[in-house]
């Protein structure tokens, strides 16, 4: 009934789909145990930084003076000494994008340097390889607007990706709340009801877990644990780990409840949850206006009058 070529093209469909549904399969369990191993390396790098800058102010000492030509010389170009106050805003807003490379600001500072150049001198070959002769008003406006947008484009990529870690954690942060809370309430210390809650959820959101573990870290290897949670705010950057730290901060100084301020704390990330689902369900109906007026209505207007213009015009062809 087949030949031999089409029972060889039959095989051949039957083990792509056969494969393409164990890689659909599969895939989500490979990437839960990368999220895993990321999640472990992010909190190992930083348990081992903290370990190396807690060591004994000897080794320290020694260390300092046994460095580099070449790490003295980074050490002098460190963005912060640079810029100062505006080098601490970059590298904030580099730790709430989730960039933790100690040169991201150094990066990000030479990208609104050398983007802006860059499209530019594309504006400038895009003028020049035009026939048509443009005036020079138009050109200087197409020469500024893109070296504006190659400015303005490194704040806008960095911003979005800032946007997105804080809303997956604004979105995880009440049911890891309620976690500490049981955690707490069966006795378990601060820093190991941290850290583990912050493995439960690494399946869930890898951005809190990797932010969570660091506290964890830094609250266990740093005496102070006061600067630990202002670390973690600073470095999230949301509303929500800003009152987490708070509260945790005011618990600790003046001895209230941690268990009672992380109830009061989840309940009210609860609701700031439910007013800004509510917010954007509300500003849905005007979003709404602009495409149910250009592909609604003219279909709209199409199957009411379309019968009526067929009767016409066969009934204009009839006479």
């Amino acid at each position: 009934m087949f030949g031999e070529n089409d029972e060889l093209l039959i095989t051949l469909a039957a083990s792509i789909i056969a494969a393409i549904s164990f890689a659909a399969f599969a895939l989500p369990f490979l990437n839960r145990s990368e999220k895993k191993e990321r999640y472990r390396s992010v909190i190992e790098k930083r348990r081992k930084a903290l370990f190396e800058a807690t060591r004994d102010g000897s080794q320290n000492k020694k260390a300092a003076q046994d460095a580099s030509a070449r790490q003295n010389i980074a050490t002098m170009f460190k963005v912060q000494e640079l810029t100062g106050k505006m080098g601490e805003k970059v590298r904030d807003k580099m730790l709430q994008a989730g960039y933790r490379n100690p040169k991201a600001p150094f990066k990000f500072m030479m990208a609104k340097i050398l983007v802006p150049v860059f499209l530019f001198g594309i504006a400038m070959m895009f003028l020049s390889g035009v026939e048509k002769e443009i005036s020079d008003v138009m050109q200087l406006i197409i020469l500024g607007g893109a070296a504006l947008f190659g400015f303005k484009l490194p704040d806008i990529l960095v911003k979005n990706q800032m946007m997105k870690r804080q809303e997956e954690i604004n979105l995880s942060f009440p049911d890891s709340l309620d976690m500490m809370l049981i955690c707490v309430q069966g006795g378990i210390g601060l820093e190991q009801t941290v850290d583990r809650v912050a493995a439960e959820i690494s399946d869930h959101s890898e951005i809190l877990a990797e932010e969570l573990g660091i506290l964890s870290a830094e609250m266990a290897m740093l005496n102070d644990r006061r600067k630990a949670l202002q670390d973690f705010a600073r470095r999230v950057g949301s509303g929500t780990a800003k009152s987490f730290a708070t509260s945790l901060i005011q618990a600790e100084q003046y001895g209230t409840s941690v268990s009672q301020a992380m109830r009061v704390m989840s309940d009210e990330m609860r609701e700031m949850r439910m007013a800004a689902a509510e917010q954007k369900a509300a500003s849905l109906p005007p979003k709404l206006t602009v495409p149910m007026i250009l592909f609604f209505l003219p279909a709209l207007f199409i199957v009411i009058l379309g019968p009526a213009g067929i009767q016409a015009s066969a009934a204009g062809v009839g006479g």
